[in-house]
């Protein structure tokens, strides 16, 4: 299990980072995140953890502000000194509601909430295994059918340089230099492209493998993805992503 603290008192996060550790050992703590502002970044630029630890007063704001702008789709358990935020608690993901100090049983009564929860998943998740060994995994398209003019043209995936969003519209730019418009969004896009050779590198921009010639260091630990054609803005690379994207340009 991935489990995700958002804690802004550090004795306190410390504190629940070891009582997780006696509860459920095999638990791997991403990170701890301290603020509304962070938690929405971090959330933007990693995957969804299994499970989430929150603490309902953070110290830019209620914690609550978080499901507004961002999707929250994994459990999550609210940790607080207070009580009266626990039927708001209920109205968004929450497993359960820990009032702090949190005890070693009221932990344990919440994990095993999670382990319930998790298992009612499993037959879902076998059938998906299923199907995959199958042969019905996701297939990755080789082609487009783009407007160009009074026509439709076929643009192969393969001569995809970076796909970005300019002024709402999404613009696929090609090895040659030619520009389509697309009518699909950049999520729509990312997810019918080969993950190994195309890679999300933030909102706005999805850069091919083959069109990077090199990558710079950028302030605040950033990366900044130079390709080997011109693009209408730089391409940087979050601090939380670094160590993803260095991943997947080894592999």
């Amino acid at each position: 299990m991935k489990a995700l603290i958002i804690e802004d008192e550090m004795m306190a996060a410390q504190a629940l980072q070891k009582l997780i550790g006696e509860v459920s050992p095999g638990t791997e703590i991403l990170g701890v995140i301290e603020s509304i502002e962070e938690s929405v970044e971090w959330l933007e630029d990693h995957p969804m953890p299994d499970l989430m630890f929150m603490d309902i007063h953070l110290a830019d704001g209620s914690s609550f502000a978080i499901f507004e702008r961002v999707s929250i789709t994994c459990p999550v358990i609210f940790t607080t000194a207070y009580d009266e935020y626990a039927l708001k608690a209920f109205e968004v993901n929450s497993l359960d509601y820990l009032l702090k100090p949190i005890s070693r049983e009221a932990l344990e009564r919440a994990l095993n909430k999670y382990r319930t929860l998790a298992g009612a998943r499993l037959d879902a998740e076998k059938i998906n295994m299923l199907l995959e060994q199958l042969g019905e995994k996701k297939r990755h398209r080789n082609y487009f059918l783009l407007p160009e003019r009074d026509k439709l043209v076929p643009l192969a995936t393969k001569d995809i340089a970076y796909a970005y969003i300019d002024a709402k519209s999404v613009k696929i730019v090609t090895h040659e230099h030619k520009t389509y418009y697309l009518t699909h969004t950049l999520d729509d896009l990312m997810a019918q492209l080969d993950e190994q050779m195309f890679f999300r590198a933030n909102r706005q921009f999805i850069v091919s493998r083959q069109a990077i010639k090199d990558v710079s260091i950028w302030f605040g630990n950033k990366l900044s993805i130079n390709l080997n054609i011109e693009v209408p803005e730089k391409i940087i690379v979050s601090k939380a992503r670094v160590a993803e994207f260095k991943s997947w340009f080894s592999n």
